[in-house]
Order: C-alpha cells, then sequence, then structure tokens
C-alpha cells in the first residue's frame, strides 16, 4: 500500500517498520541514544497503527448500521401504529 497524501504510512506500512524496530530492539548492540530513538518511532508507528485501526472500525460499525437499518425500516413501516 502507498503512503497516504499527508506522509501518513499506510497501515500495512507502519505495521512492517514496527515490526522492525521492535527487532531492531529486541537484538541490542544499541546505544541508549539510539535505543531510544527506535523506542519513540515505535511508539508513533504503534499511535499510527491504532488510528488506522480504529477508523476501520467505525467505518464497519457504520456498514453494518447501514445494513441494519433497511430491516429496521420496514419492519416500522408494517407497524400498524
Amino acid at each position: 500500500m502507498a503512503e497516504e497524501k499527508d506522509g501518513t504510512p499506510s497501515y500495512e506500512q507502519a505495521r512492517e517498520e514496527l515490526t522492525e524496530v521492535v527487532r531492531r530492539l529486541e537484538a541490542g548492540g544499541l546505544t541508549l541514544e539510539q535505543s531510544i530513538e527506535l523506542w519513540e518511532r515505535g511508539e508513533k508507528l504503534a499511535a499510527i497503527c491504532e488510528e488506522w485501526l480504529q477508523g476501520a472500525r467505525v467505518r464497519l460499525a457504520a456498514a453494518m448500521a447501514r445494513r441494519e437499518a433497511p430491516e429496521s425500516q420496514a419492519e416500522a413501516e408494517n407497524t400498524p401504529f
């Protein structure tokens, strides 16, 4: 997936980079400064992934609501009151 127009990586890009950050941190051999920089980048990437997932949840909920709405509306139209 391509990077978004505003420079934000796609979910897949952020997840892959986050995986690489974790791998590098776990491998060790970094200076304290390098470790801190990687940790901070990992935090940013995790936040980006969470934003993408939250957006997906919202879109899914909206799609499900639209799918259920016609059934609810049809039931309301068939109510004698």
